[in-house]
């Protein structure tokens, strides 16, 4: 059976926000929101700028309101980096549940529209999109910081791979081995 076109985009952004909300668990309020780049990304500040982005793709751009904007980002916010971190009055649990409440918000605009429906996106100056414009656009952007979180979740205490139950990644390495095996490689490069 082939799958319809709206149920495979559909799978793949659930597929981002899922390892998103995973390189989170069993980690420390702290270890969260460390800084962990020199532009201070973090593991929280992934999931808030995620949840920010689909309430603002899937709901202005397509006529719908969030019920409760006060607990996103504004845009009138003076600080241009707030969507990228947890405040001291958030927390990951509350940031997580946000996240969750924003996907489900993000289903029903995907759920009720067909693919070629028409939006605007305003700080695109107002630019005409379609449902699946949005759709690839969000998946993209979602599926890019899945890559931050794997590469810093990794850095922090070395899990790795896809998902708990899927990891992608070769049994039995000997990383140490690989990563000296590696340096010799780049070592013979001036």
């Amino acid at each position: 059976m082939v799958a319809e076109p709206k149920d495979v985009l559909k799978d793949y952004l659930q597929g981002a926000r899922d390892v998103l909300l995973w390189k989170l668990e069993g980690l420390s309020e702290r270890d969260l929101r460390l800084p962990r780049t020199r532009a201070g990304t973090n593991l929280l500040g992934l999931v808030k700028h995620a949840l920010n982005t689909e309430v603002l793709y899937f709901g202005p751009t397509f006529g719908r309101k969030w019920r409760t904007p006060e607990e996103l980002v504004s845009h009138d916010d003076p600080d241009p980096l707030s969507g990228w971190y947890a405040t001291e009055n958030e927390t990951a649990a509350g940031i997580v549940d946000l996240y969750r409440r924003v996907q489900a918000f993000a289903d029903e605009t995907i759920d009720a529209l067909p693919l070629d429906a028409v939006g605007h996106v305003a700080h695109w100056g107002g630019a005409e999109v379609t449902l699946h414009e949005v759709l690839v656009h969000t998946t993209v952007d979602l599926q890019r910081h899945a890559g931050h979180a794997d590469i810093l979740r990794e850095q922090l205490d070395g899990s790795t791979g896809l998902l708990p139950r899927n990891s992608n990644v070769p049994d039995g390495v000997d990383w140490g081995a690989h990563q000296q095996h590696l340096r010799t490689i780049a070592e013979r490069f001036v």
